[in-house]
């Protein structure tokens, strides 16, 4: 009777698979970290301490005047400027900005000289009425400080009924979500196969394999395919846990689903060429969580897995947008929130002859494959 390699690749997967559920680090790292953060933010909300508000000066603005320096200034306030309005537009809606000012000179001379105006929505109501507070002590401070005995130096023409526009909800769980679903995938793709390889060569496990007629390529394939089939299912659980119990948005349902379910396949495939590098470098089981950290741990810091990069300093930006997991995280929230395809969804910005253009995040996964690979293969050791 033939040998038949697939067989025999499916008994290594559901034998390697068994090990993996029956491995405490497996089960804490890839399910039990995330899923205890997911409860933490879920049950927190979007009640969370904001110190610092971000707005967006409206292009129409006079800002020649002491209270557009005041906000300048300000500790509380801090402002940004789109060069897309689609993009402003977007992150109005997720909340991520508190509003747009617009600061207007009043005709007449006599009252009071300026009016200042606040567009918003209904994501952000958990922002406006702290910034209008702030905003209101700014003129106050100003009116007493040079402009007393005159009327206050402007007024806040306000009303939430006309200027908050009503949008769906962008709430803390669907920030919070992909980004612990990265933290799970990342974390299974690197230590659990550098733990996974280096255990198999450490106990002669290879070696037995070796004496069968199983072909090397196929002992690979068995041992990912367990990897992969053991952290979709997580990956699953998450998304269902988020969506039944805390309201994670999935704008298109099941699609929308299965474009998460695919970008953490290819994200996960991306993230166990490192658990290879780290296999193959390692001198003992004790140098593999060294390794392992130098990779996953920035990443889990800067990557954009617990809050936004765009509060970093800028020049650590730069650095978070290198990194996989940063593309990995913002692909997730694009397509789960804002109802991206997977093919069509960009993380990355390039400059070319005075153009901007965009780059899909398959071709920067792509990318990051290629490089990880090639020194995957350069330094995996079977024995």
């Amino acid at each position: 009777m033939k040998y038949n390699q697939f067989r025999a690749m499916w008994a290594i997967t559901k034998a390697s698979l068994r090990s993996i559920t029956r491995s405490p680090s497996a089960m804490i790292f890839s399910f039990i970290f995330p899923f205890i953060f997911i409860l933490v933010f879920g049950f927190i909300g979007n009640n969370g301490i904001q110190k610092t508000y971000k707005v967006v000066i409206d292009s129409h603005s006079d800002t020649s005047n002491q209270l557009y320096s005041a906000i300048i200034h300000s500790k509380e306030i801090k402002v940004v400027s789109y060069s897309n309005p689609s993009e402003m537009k977007a992150d109005l809606a997720k909340g991520k900005i508190a509003g747009v000012l617009c600061i207007n000179k009043q005709a007449s001379s006599q009252g009071t000289p300026y009016n200042i105006q606040l567009k918003s929505t209904s994501s952000s109501n958990d922002q406006w009425p702290q910034l209008k507070r702030i905003l209101d002590d700014l003129i106050n401070e100003i009116s007493n400080r040079s402009y007393t005995g005159r009327p206050s130096y402007a007024v806040f023409n306000f009303n939430p009924q006309q200027d908050i526009e009503q949008v769906r909800e962008y709430k803390t769980i669907d920030f919070i979500l992909p980004g612990q679903l990265g933290f799970s995938l990342l974390s299974a793709g690197v230590f659990g196969v550098a733990f996974m390889f280096f255990n198999l060569r450490n106990t002669l496990v290879l070696k037995r394999f070796f004496a069968t007629p199983i072909n090397r390529t196929f002992i690979i394939l068995g041992e990912g395919i367990s990897r992969v089939l053991f952290q979709l299912t997580t990956a699953v659980v998450i998304i269902s846990v988020g969506y039944f119990f805390f309201g994670f948005t999935l704008i298109h349902g099941l699609q929308t689903f299965f474009d998460m379910m695919l970008l953490s396949f290819i994200a996960l495939l991306v993230f166990m060429g490192f658990g290879f590098i780290v296999s193959g470098i390692a001198k003992s089981d004790s140098t593999i969580p060294p390794f392992a950290n130098l990779i996953t741990l920035p990443q889990f810091l800067l990557g954009g897995t617990f809050f936004s990069i765009d509060s970093f300093p800028k020049w650590l930006q730069p650095v978070s947008n290198a990194m996989p997991l940063t593309h990995v995280n913002e692909a997730m929230r694009k397509i789960s929130f804002e109802g991206q395809s997977i093919w069509e969804v960009t993380t990355g910005k390039i400059e070319l002859f005075h153009h901007v253009y965009n780059i899909p995040v398959l071709f920067i996964l792509m990318l990051w494959a290629i490089a990880v690979y090639f020194v995957a293969v350069k330094v995996f050791k079977w024995e």
